[in-house]
């Protein structure tokens, strides 16, 4: 794992242009965008290195290879430690702490001081640490290292200052926990065994005092004996001996009773005044023969715990013990009560369990009330007072990885009614099968939080599920889970059978999410070429909804007007439309299927569902970017072979272009089809939008078998835009490889481009503009920026009725690498954010007036500098793989250019508002983090 290092701030975005400022224009490689005299002299630049310092803050998820976990039962706190010297400790929801050992050697043992603020660590380096959890940070007061002895089990009496610990050699040590010195008294093996054996016992797997007599112990030793030590008299009272070794031991609370669980799967109950044989002998797991032999041996019992209740029968409850044959069945906790025994199945291997009692005193009715069990990969606590033993619901952050966690997004200082809005929708989501009782792990209190902002992470998962999780605190919090997947009919995933790998593996997984805070508008594309556009509301809605609209596109071969003798392909509408609409917005022939009744709880409500088709025999193309304004009521995606915008608004395609389209005549490559097609038939451009529902059949009568939409669990879905080329850098999976040239002009002529970045903003798409205007810019693989210039109708009416129109104005510059990122700053350097529209309740019919001011759209003045005229100059700031330029428009004059890396490549990139500046900052594949200003 590489190792993450802060380099020092970038001041070379200056230094770095300053050398090519004086020229007229940047090399060949960027013929389009002058570089001018300085303008950046009235931007003041506070950033300095020295402001950048890289610190931990916290850490989220489960714990990483647990290995062993205690709990205090007064005051309600669990640790968990693990096989790198972590340790993790767990209260109430919402209190969590992170400590970490030094030396990283893997927690073997830990052991709660009950009620005193204290906890012992046992380490795999055999050291022992006594840690304070009374201070804000917990940190280790003392530490005892054995140099000659391996520790394998520590035991620490409750209300007791002696710690003992045993080692592999069958020795026994007493430390005390006050001063954290060896007290000298030293248990030795051949003194606890029978003299008249010569044979090593083996490692000491158990120390406990007897419930009603701290001054004995039960120590057990690996080969199967067990031995009552009386520490006055110095002097075994007792020895008991089995056959099977021995894995773990548990007292009856009367002291009068134990129970050893052994590796044959056997559980053995002695009398301690009984030392011959065991009272009872119990194989929870072992098939019984009719003819009275024993029962057949079955794996290891790892663990046993012994719990009494004042009324009914007490609890045995053990892991491990099933029998041999069970061949690939999953890991069981095994709960004996009576006469009844239940076997509950675990999800993953499991580390360790402990009982949760009502009372912290030994030598008391234990009156169990739950289980905690440990696994590999998650906590599950275990309902002991309910029929059924359901398991409590877990609080804690721990599943951020329940299903593999595809994409992710960060949102800083969002709207304060928006976690308050997610919690409350969130909170209604059913959750059958779980405990009604609280949470029992409600320790701690909560502190100050760090952060005056509202921060919100949204992930995206392999299983199509999207999760939004409240980051303001120092853990944490699911607030709202969305289940992707529900909109596809899954009945039909048998029939259709896809090809791609992707989609056979995990057909539902979340690819991109484009997400408006303000608005609440969210916008998520699957692996499998799917996008789903969702609108929040409150309440929960029975809609008429269309379950399916294909959009068709009919082409005409026509001559190139550049030349060249190739043919141009171009979208024309459909016969009998009108020819003269714009090429931005063609016609198109709908076939539908009838409308339906469906059924939409509170929160995230589906509005629109755009499917990716299979055209002319080709497979589907992914999704490589994709973007959402809600003032302009756009959603924008692309992939290798172009670009389409749909409004969500109108229900409409706006914009299919190939790429080839998007440069126009300022194509550098001049790429031409390889095989223009001169018969007419449908182009690549075909994909359906949808509503709500599944996606099913159209009509019979109006489609083939082939040209029918699939569920995204067929993998069947692409979107091929007009004039596709596939070139040499094609592959056989349809993906695309970008170019980690170091030189523009370099790249391959026959390469394939994908769009990878896109930025609603109000802004200048020609060069000298003279008033700024809703614009699309788009980044490419090949590291060039276009601009589309948009025509929105007026807000109201008029904006459902009306068309949106974008006209592709050509390259605006081009850059070393891909495009990663594009920003923009106003005049004072301040980041200028895409106007938005403000959330509104969708299913609310308002008074006509209230709702045209709702949807009114805003103009950008929610920056900094509010003030400023929108027509003034401003700035974009360009981030690829490998550079960074900063254009000021309207004159499209490079100002800034900066080389970030030549030895890597840029992985992530953005641009950051700080309180003294505005900043750049990137994430490289060698692990380094950079801020540019």
């Amino acid at each position: 794992m590489k190792k993450f290092n802060i380099r020092k701030v970038l001041d070379g975005l200056k230094e770095a242009s300053s050398s090519s400022s004086s020229s007229s224009t940047i090399s060949s490689s960027n013929p389009l965008v002058q570089v001018g005299p300085q303008e950046n002299h009235l931007v003041q630049e506070q950033l300095q290195s020295e402001h950048f310092q890289l610190c931990k803050t916290v850490r989220h998820g489960f714990p990483y290879q647990p290995s062993s976990m205690a709990f205090d039962p007064v005051q309600k706190i669990l640790a968990i430690g693990t096989q790198s010297g972590a340790l993790r400790l767990f209260g109430r929801p919402g209190v969590e702490c992170y400590c970490q050992h030094e030396s990283g050697a893997a927690v073997i043992q830990l052991q709660f001081l009950i009620n005193e603020g204290a906890l012992v660590s046992a380490l795999a380096d055999d050291t022992v640490h006594l840690w304070n959890l009374r201070q804000k940070r917990p940190a280790i007061l003392h530490s005892l290292k054995f140099s000659r002895e391996r520790i394998t089990f520590c035991h620490l009496p409750f209300q007791s200052k002696w710690l003992y610990i045993g080692t592999e050699r069958g020795n026994i040590h007493i430390v005390n926990v006050e001063s954290f010195m060896l007290s000298g008294y030293v248990i030795m093996w051949n003194k606890a065994i029978e003299l008249s054996s010569k044979a090593h016992p083996g490692p000491v797997v158990h120390i406990s005092d007897n419930p009603m007599d701290e001054g004995k112990l039960i120590i057990g030793f690996e080969s199967g004996i067990v031995v009552l030590w009386d520490l006055k008299s110095k002097k075994a009272d007792y020895r008991y001996t089995y056959d099977e070794a021995i894995h773990s031991v548990a007292w009856h609370h009367e002291g009068k009773q134990f129970v050893c669980s052994h590796s044959d799967g056997t559980l053995t109950i002695w009398n301690v005044r009984g030392q011959g044989k065991p009272i009872q002998t119990i194989t929870p797991h072992g098939k019984h023969s009719h003819d009275g032999k024993k029962p057949e041996p079955c794996k290891p019992i790892l663990k046993v715990e012994y719990k009494t209740t004042r009324i009914g029968e007490p609890f045995i409850i053990l892991s491990g013990g099933l029998s041999y044959d069970t061949a690939g069945r999953r890991p069981c906790l095994t709960v004996m009560h009576g006469k009844s025994t239940a076997v509950l199945e675990m999800d993953y291997p499991i580390v360790d369990f402990l009982t949760l009692c009502e009372t912290p005193y030994p030598n008391d009715f234990q009156e169990p009330y739950a289980v905690v069990v440990l696994l590999e990969k998650d906590l599950v606590v275990i309902d002991l007072a309910q029929n059924g033993y359901p398991i409590f619901e877990n609080p804690y952050p721990l599943t951020i990885h329940e299903s593999p966690v595809t994409c992710c997004e960060y949102f800083a200082d969002c709207p304060v009614d928006l976690i308050p809005a997610l919690y409350s929708v969130g909170s209604r989501q059913k959750r059958q099968g779980y405990s009604k009782k609280e949470w029992p792990i409600s320790g701690g209190n909560w502190g100050q939080g760090t952060q005056s902002y509202p921060e919100i992470i949204i992930t995206g998962h392999a299983d199509g599920t999207v999760k939004f999780w409240d980051a303001s605190a120092i853990m944490l919090q699911v607030l709202y889970k969305l289940k992707t997947a529900k909109v596809f009919d899954r009945s039909r995933s048998k029939e259709d059978k896809g090809s791609a790998e992707a989609s056979d593996e995990d057909p539902f997984a979340i690819q991109l999410m484009a997400w408006c805070a303000e608005s609440r508008m969210l916008c998520v594309a699957g692996v499998s070429a799917n996008i789903i556009v969702y609108r929040f509301s409150k309440l929960e809605v029975t809609t008429e909804v269309l379950l399916e609209v294909r959009m068709q596109y009919e082409l005409n071969d026509i001559e190139s007007p550049e030349g060249g003798g190739g043919e141009h392909t171009s979208a024309h509408p459909n016969p009998g439309a009108s020819p003269s609409g714009p090429p931005s917005h063609p016609n198109t022939s709908i076939i539908g299927t009838p409308w339906r009744h469906s059924h939409q709880s509170a929160g995230y409500q589906v509005d629109l569902v755009v499917q990716l088709v299979w055209v002319s025999g080709e497979p589907p193309q992914q999704i490589t970017s994709l973007a959402l304004n809600s003032s302009y009521g756009l959603v924008v995606f692309g992939n290798i072979n172009g670009v389409a915008v749909v409004d969500y608004v109108q229900k409409t395609v706006v914009l299919n272009l190939g790429m080839l389209e998007l440069y126009g005549s300022n194509d550098p490559y001049q790429r031409q089809p390889r095989s223009p097609r001169r018969s007419r038939q449908p182009s690549g451009g075909n994909f359906g939008v949808f509503s709500v529902s599944g996606l099913c059949d159209i009509n019979e009568g109006s489609a083939t078998s082939e040209d029918r939409c699939k569920s995204p669990t067929s993998g069947n879905m692409s979107f091929n835009f007009p004039n596709a080329h596939v070139g040499e850098n094609y592959h056989r999976d349809n993906s695309f490889s970008r170019s980690r040239s170091s030189s523009v002009t370099s790249i391959d002529k026959e390469a394939k481009e994908a769009v990878l970045s896109f930025h609603f903003c109000d802004s200048y798409a020609r060069k000298g503009d003279g008033a700024s205007a809703p614009c699309l810019f788009v980044g490419t693989s090949q590291g060039t920026v276009l601009v589309l210039a948009l025509t929105l109708p007026p807000p109201g009416e008029q904006r459902q009725l009306q068309p949106v129109i974008l006209s592709p104005t050509g390259m605006l510059i081009r850059l070393k690498g891909s495009i990663l990122r594009l920003a923009f700053l106003d005049s004072a350097g301040s980041v200028l954010p895409p106007s938005y529209d403000p959330w509104f309740e969708p299913n609310i019919s308002a008074d006509g007036e209230e709702r045209e001011k709702v949807r009114k759209r805003r103009p950008v003045s929610v920056s900094p500098s509010s003030s400023q005229d929108l027509n003034e100059s401003h700035y974009a700031v360009m981030c690829s793989e490998k550079q960074a330029k900063v254009l000021s428009l309207p004159s499209q004059t490079c100002i800034y250019k900066h080389s970030i890396t030549e030895a890597s490549f840029v992985l992530r990139a953005d641009v950051v508002q700080m309180s003294l500046g505005v900043c750049l900052a990137c994430f490289c594949a060698n692990g380094h983090i950079m801020a540019l200003r």
